[in-house]
């Protein structure tokens, strides 16, 4: 899924290029990485990528050996349900009897080999029954900016892989919540990975979306016609606005959770540059031409200009090339509200 805008990630991120085409970490974009660690398990025939017609070209640039039929354009964004009815039907086509992987591009996985070991683990358990297999994050701290999965009682070994049905998925809870969840041992982060066969997700959608499900249908019927691209731009916006999460995995049976600690981050905002860089004797993340004196756990990044600092502390400041940030960090998660404010403004040049 690379359709994305990163906006928390502003101003890096931008309309034109949001964050999961950045090297936010590495000397790859985030769906550069994305695609290298699939390729240890498929052949790059089989990967897909659903995103916005803004970001067809890119991804031909970024990841050039992609098949181009292998890029899925949603005319409007439709949030992830749609996002998965659409995938799934395309890949039935081409591949029938499969099973399907759905991740997020713009993720950071520092050990590949173990996520390459617990995925083997999920498609495994995928081919089982109805089942449906997500990836649960062992928390290392009260996280307020992610949905949390609770784990049952039931478990398994699957390749060295412990297995717990899910008991449910809740949102995003108050940071008080969050110790709660993360002291009791059941909850795990929601990594928005998830693993099924295709007709086991095209199932649930038919039985838990239905008006969906019947706008998948008329895209179906186009299928290997002259229309078939005319149709699905046409009968996309269709979709309700719905995230899959909400539309099928809260309300589905034979839900199931991998506890995984692979060094996971969904660099959801620029706070996680202390996750993901090394930090310097004041516990400042210092990314190029930068001054520091007396400059205390803040996050900064030069685009070449020498940005100096004195005596602050708790400090987002980014530059870019027409861009100048300065956040409070416990800001960090509302940066969405300058880029409203721009658009009030009609400053869409900065968007």
């Amino acid at each position: 899924m690379a359709g994305g805008k990163g906006e928390r990630f502003w101003p890096k991120s931008r309309t034109n290029l949001p964050k999961q085409f950045l090297n936010i970490s590495g000397s790859k974009s985030m769906i550069q990485q994305t695609v290298q660690r699939l390729e240890h398990i498929i052949n790059i025939n089989q990967i897909f990528v659903v995103t916005n017609e803004l970001y067809a070209e890119l991804i031909h640039a970024q990841i050039p050996n992609l098949p181009i039929d292998n890029i899925i354009i949603e005319p409007v964004g439709r949030n992830t349900a749609p996002c998965v009815g659409v995938a799934s039907i395309l890949i039935e086509e081409r591949f029938p009897d499969s099973t399907m992987v759905v991740l997020p591009s713009d993720h950071i996985i520092k050990d590949e080999k173990e996520f390459v070991h617990v995925l083997k683990a999920a498609i495994q358990i995928s081919a089982e029954g109805n089942n449906l297999v997500t990836l649960g994050i062992s928390p290392t701290y009260p996280e307020t900016g992610y949905g949390y999965i609770e784990s049952g009682e039931d478990v398994r070994k699957v390749k060295d892989a412990s297995v717990y049905k899910v008991n449910r998925f809740v949102e995003k809870p108050n940071y008080e919540l969050a110790e709660e969840y993360v002291a009791s041992g059941r909850f795990y982060w929601n990594s928005g990975i998830f693993i099924w066969k295709t007709s086991v997700i095209r199932q649930y959608i038919k039985e838990l979306m239905p008006e969906m499900d019947d706008v998948l249908e008329t895209m179906r019927a186009a299928f290997k016609t002259e229309v078939q691209a005319e149709v699905i731009r046409n009968e996309f916006p269709k979709m309700p606005d719905q995230s899959i999460d909400y539309g099928i995995m809260e309300k589905a049976n034979d839900i199931y959770v991998i506890p995984c600690i692979f060094g996971w981050d969904d660099v959801g905002s620029w706070t996680a540059l202390e996750r993901i860089d090394e930090l310097d004797e004041n516990g400042n993340v210092i990314r190029g031409n930068i001054l520091n004196l007396d400059t205390k756990r803040s996050i900064i990044e030069s685009n070449g200009k020498l940005i100096a600092t004195l005596g602050v502390e708790d400090l987002i400041i980014v530059d870019t090339e027409d861009v100048t940030l300065i956040c409070a960090k416990d800001k960090a998660q509302e940066v969405k509200k300058l880029l409203k404010e721009l658009r009030l403004q009609k400053l869409e040049q900065y968007l």
